[in-house]
């Protein structure tokens, strides 16, 4: 039989009415009453049907998700998921919408976050790009109660409350794996191309990258980073450079810009062996593992991560548990052989 709030009274030895304050999150509770309460809650496995409760009131949820003004698929496919969760919006009782910043500008992410504290959505979903005033802003929101999910990009050391993205220096050993495994006992230089190193999922694939680079596969050097700011035409003239030099022999893209790279390649790796490994299975990744360009594709589910970013700001807004193991979000490996 499920526990009732009437055995969380019991057990705390409170009332009813203080079962409800703390269930509802009210003032008016003594911290060591509250504290009575929740440790009965968790003891007896008791879970309020919030769900129930908000459909009573008509509750609509009101999020923002941030994003980069960017020219590259992943982030239409991104924004494309966006769109799919404001169609279910009825149905999830959200109201969804999106606010545009410019990449790699944290002036700007700060200042739109600035404007949504006066809004007070319930929940903000946003790319994050690691820079000390992003990360003061997110605290103080955090403070004032605001819940605030990181997507894609983390902002590690700040009081975000969740992450939804992969395990990014995971992400960047995974790659290194590949591309060492595939060059076999081949030395030569490796080429690097990241969108910033402002953007933290980037620095962590490279760090995860070069610790295993370094440690199993020393014949093989990696170059100065190219960054090519997630710019198709910018990503294409660094990588068409970057090819003039003989000795590189393998490529690791670890963020986007991969048309430009793709069309480098093709014009400039002609009656050359390159390896290369990439990030975002996407319309041109895909056409590109078909016809080898790429070798093999890191890859994240969009999708997965937006509707995990709404069951967390929704599960925070209503002062819930969330489910870790359900917002796990996966690396897949995808080769020319497993595509789907």
């Amino acid at each position: 039989m499920r526990p009732t709030v009437h055995d969380i009274a019991a057990a705390a030895g409170v009332s009813l009415a203080t079962v409800d304050r703390v269930l509802n999150q009210r003032p008016g509770v003594r911290h060591v009453t509250r504290e009575k309460v929740e440790t009965a809650i968790r003891e007896l496995g008791y879970i309020r049907d919030v769900a129930a409760a908000n459909l009573a009131k008509g509750r609509t949820y009101p999020l923002v998700f941030i994003l980069p003004a960017s020219d590259n698929s992943f982030m239409h496919g991104l924004n494309a998921e966006i769109r799919q969760a404001v169609l279910r919006s009825p149905a999830e009782r959200t109201d969804i919408r999106t606010i545009e910043v410019p990449a790699f500008d944290p002036a700007a992410l700060v200042s739109v976050l600035e404007e949504l504290s006066r809004e007070r959505p319930c929940g903000i979903a946003m790319v994050a790009t690691d820079a000390p005033d992003v990360r003061a802003t997110v605290d103080r929101l955090v403070r004032e109660r605001f819940p605030i999910v990181t997507l894609v990009s983390d902002l590690t050391g700040s009081l975000r409350h969740h992450y939804a993205g992969v395990d990014n220096i995971a992400a960047g050993r995974t790659a290194a794996r590949l591309l060492g495994r595939f060059l076999g006992s081949r030395k030569g230089e490796i080429a690097v191309l990241a969108g910033s190193m402002l953007v933290r999922d980037h620095r962590e694939r490279l760090e995860g990258f070069a610790a295993v680079m370094a440690a199993e596969f020393p014949h093989l050097a990696i170059l100065s980073v190219l960054e090519g700011r997630d710019d198709p035409e910018v990503a294409h003239r660094l990588v068409a450079d970057a090819l003039g030099n003989a000795d590189i022999i393998g490529v690791y893209s670890l963020g986007a810009g991969n048309r430009g790279l793709i069309r480098a390649l093709k014009e400039k790796a002609v009656g050359r062996t390159l390896t290369v490994i990439a990030h975002e299975l996407t319309a041109h990744t895909r056409a590109a593992l078909v016809d080898n360009t790429i070798d093999a594709i890191l890859n994240q589910d969009a999708g997965h991560e937006v509707r995990s970013a709404i069951r967390v700001l929704k599960a925070k807004a209503d002062g819930l548990a969330v489910i870790e193991a359900q917002e796990r979000i996966r690396l897949d490996i995808f080769l020319k052989d497993n595509l789907p």
